[in-house]
């Protein structure tokens, strides 16, 4: 992959960085801070999330990669990221569209009618009503195949019973993409089914998890009776674990992208404001070798990124690749939030923003970063993955997945 722009791209770059000058402000290169939903959201934040998203669709900037029958400019990958490397340098709304935009809008597009596409994608774009994913339940997580949640045909509807966890976003989400159990007298990956949900309707309750961060970015979700009209199934009946997928290597493409690399100028920028033994820590030997590892991790899942990005821009869909930038960037973001808040010394245990160095930053990074490992997949999960589906090396023996799911044992084998 060449890394310099083509004059396209660079007409293309120049074009973005009129409109985010005429409609932005710039933002300081030194200063921390994420483009992503913080676990503090509040209804001005999410606002403001709505007005920025309204104000690049209504103008051509958002979406880019999507067709413009649904809301996007049918541009390539690279347009997307040169767009993202642009607004990046902005002060802009937090983004409240990962899932949406970066995994259930892909999902639609791939599995959905003409009609569901119709009437759920152009609106998802212009970003005034937020999705989230229901997917990991309090017995199914990992194994996402052994959810019970269920969908019973009831005329053209479908009445929904059973609870979701680890739901982000849920709390301010209009709509929900849900996979559910619609047979379990087959095996359990065969037994499921894909819908769209009004997470407004009759019958939904929302519980937001309080977190050890002081936040509630992840939900509990009730369904007791819900219906749900045929004509909001995404793909076949017992077909839902085939569109899931769909929905996951989005995911971890998603999550994985990055996973922490962006950061490493702030903990640079950190080693060398902070002091240890009397110096600054950065003439310190080994910070600078720790420093080191995280820069070589960083720039390994950076052009690993790029693979996977040079797939894409070729029309492939992202695959089980996507899940080794997970794997490798969120336990890297784990352990460079630990060691920023390890040079604080004693002040890596202020959790106030206004008082913290960074603005806090590192101190949620840190009791964020265990969620992170586990949203997505965990990591065992994705070792399992990339030992299966990209080594190609013997899978486990599981006699779950060629058994009907009702007779899959649930507890302790009887003596």
């Amino acid at each position: 992959m060449d890394f310099e722009d083509t004059p396209q791209e660079a007409e293309f770059r120049k074009k973005a960085r009129a409109w985010l000058d005429a409609n932005a402000e710039l933002r300081d290169p030194d200063e921390a801070g994420g483009d992503l939903m913080g676990e503090r959201e509040d209804e001005g934040a999410i606002a403001a999330a709505k007005a920025w998203q309204a104000k690049k669709f209504d103008e051509g900037w958002a979406v880019l990669t999507w067709p413009k029958e649904f809301g996007g400019q049918g541009s390539g990958r690279v347009e997307s990221v040169v767009w993202g490397q642009e607004e990046a340098k902005f002060k802009t709304p937090a983004n409240i569209y990962g899932i949406g935009h970066g995994m259930l809008g892909p999902t639609l597009m791939a599995h959905g009618t003409d009609v569901t596409k119709a009437k759920y994608v152009k609106e998802m774009a212009r970003g005034q009503v937020v999705w989230c994913q229901l997917f990991s339940e309090p017995a199914a997580g990992s194994d996402l195949a052994g959810l019970r949640t269920s969908a019973v045909k009831d005329g053209d509807d479908w009445v929904v019973n059973g609870q979701k966890i680890w739901s982000t976003g849920a709390h301010y989400s209009d709509f929900g993409m849900i996979v559910t159990r619609t047979d379990p007298n087959v095996p359990k990956h065969s037994g499921l089914t894909y819908f769209v949900v009004d997470m407004h309707a009759p019958g939904v309750e929302i519980r937001p998890i309080k977190q050890i961060n002081g936040g509630s970015g992840f939900n509990e979700v009730f369904f007791t009776d819900v219906r749900i009209p045929d004509s909001d199934r995404v793909g076949a009946v017992g077909d839902g674990w085939r569109v899931a997928i769909t929905t996951l290597m989005n995911e971890r493409v998603s999550i994985g992208a990055g996973g922490g690399t962006g950061r490493f100028k702030d903990l640079l920028q950190l080693a060398r404001e902070t002091q240890r033994n009397g110096r600054p820590a950065i003439e310190d030997g080994a910070v600078r070798q720790k420093l080191a590892e995280f820069y070589v991790k960083s720039k390994g899942l950076a052009y690993t990124g790029y693979r996977t990005l040079t797939a894409l821009s070729q029309g492939a869909t992202p695959g089980p690749e996507g899940s080794i930038g997970k794997a490798v960037g969120a336990p890297l973001s784990q352990e460079m939030a630990a060691f920023a808040l390890e040079l604080q010394g004693s002040a890596g245990a202020i959790h106030d923003d206004s008082l913290a160095v960074q603005e806090g930053m590192w101190q949620d990074a840190y009791l964020g970063s265990p969620g992170i490992r586990i949203a997505g997949g965990t990591d065992e999960i994705l070792k399992n993955i990339i030992a299966e589906r990209v080594l190609g090396m013997p899978p486990e023996i599981r006699v779950d997945k060629v058994e009907a799911f009702r007779d899959v044992p649930t507890g302790p084998p009887s003596k």
